[in-house]
């Protein structure tokens, strides 16, 4: 599919990708809390916070556990500086207007930290116990963008109409908008190199995607150089400035020890349908195994590190801070 190239003042960098193009930077999420009491978390997240993650990020598996955006609603008031993102926000669960209300909504109580993250969605399993259908990815693509230009045009806060395949929206205005400037930036998930990657040039501040099939399946350092290329080559047929679009890249699960026996144990604690799961993704090693993981993904383009853990993994968090992001961020 071609698209026809956009006047270049259409595209304003944001100043938190701006500040992308000079260091890289680590966030965090956590994929799973079972059987973690609030309290808890939320202590774990304002530690995140104290120990200078640039951001956190929240899951969107509403039946699994903790909801996304009730969540980031209660961290925005209880955190003062670490950015808050959906990790990503299922295009289908929620009717666009109402992901502009509670985008604009945590944006607010954040005071201008929210990123917005949108993906198609794939687990068959939620969507059924949303009482949801699993539709075809290519229409799964079409309410992804859907959702995009409804939630841009509510936030502008003027009334605004649309009349999609998949969501409409009649007259939809949007008092109190979000205060961050100049837009609220927005996370595309995926690196689908014909749909996925041609989104995020047209409308996304922030690319995500890591090794796992379900965020993209780069395997290789090679298939993140290709997958950057293909995002360039989109953005060039728009006239974007690629660097106005943020590299980043999720490790699904990230899991730490000291030492090779220690991983080895900690490994043979994930559950058996989890490591399944996981299996082509797991990245399971000492501080230097991950030193030189994430040197090799900065060099092949990557700016910006979005680690998962599973449950609060204190001793993942420990050796990232004390020795892997110090070697990595380093000039």
């Amino acid at each position: 599919m071609h698209e026809r190239p956009l006047k270049s003042e259409t595209w304003v960098t944001h100043p938190w990708v701006a500040e992308g193009q000079r260091k890289i930077r680590f966030g965090l999420c956590v994929a799973s809390l079972k059987g973690a009491d609030w309290p808890a978390f939320q202590t774990f997240v304002q530690r995140l916070e104290a120990l200078g993650f640039d951001s956190f990020w929240k899951t969107d598996h509403p039946m699994n556990w903790l909801d996304c955006w009730t969540t980031l609603a209660a961290l925005a008031v209880v955190t003062t500086r670490i950015r808050l993102g959906s990790f990503v926000s299922c295009a289908s669960y929620r009717q666009p207007s109402l992901v502009a209300r509670m985008s604009a909504d945590v944006d607010r109580m954040s005071a201008g930290r929210l990123v917005l993250g949108l993906g198609a969605g794939d687990f068959l399993w939620e969507f059924e116990q949303l009482g949801l259908h699993l539709t075809s990815p290519r229409e799964r693509q079409e309410a992804l963008e859907e959702t995009i230009q409804i939630v841009r045009g509510v936030v502008d806060q003027a009334p605004f109409t649309y009349k999609g395949r998949h969501f409409w929206v009649t007259n939809a205005t949007l008092p109190f908008g979000p205060v961050q400037q100049p837009h609220l930036p927005l996370l595309i998930g995926g690196g689908g190199e014909r749909v996925t990657l041609r989104q995020v040039a047209r409308y996304a501040d922030m690319s995500n995607f890591g090794e796992h099939a379900y965020v993209g399946g780069a395997q290789s350092t090679a298939d993140v150089r290709r997958k950057l290329d293909i995002l360039d080559q989109h953005c060039a047929v728009l006239g974007r400035p690629p660097e106005s679009v943020l590299r980043s890249h999720a490790t699904y699960p990230l899991m730490l020890s000291s030492t090779r026996a220690g991983v080895e144990a900690r490994v043979g604690t994930i559950p058996s349908a989890t490591r399944a799961f996981v299996q082509t993704s797991l990245f399971a090693g000492t501080p230097d195994d991950a030193i030189t993981y994430y040197r090799a993904l900065a060099g092949a383009g990557i700016q910006y590190f979005i680690p998962v853990i599973l449950g609060l993994d204190e001793e993942t968090v420990e050796l990232l801070v004390d020795r892997v992001i110090p070697a990595v961020v380093a000039p």
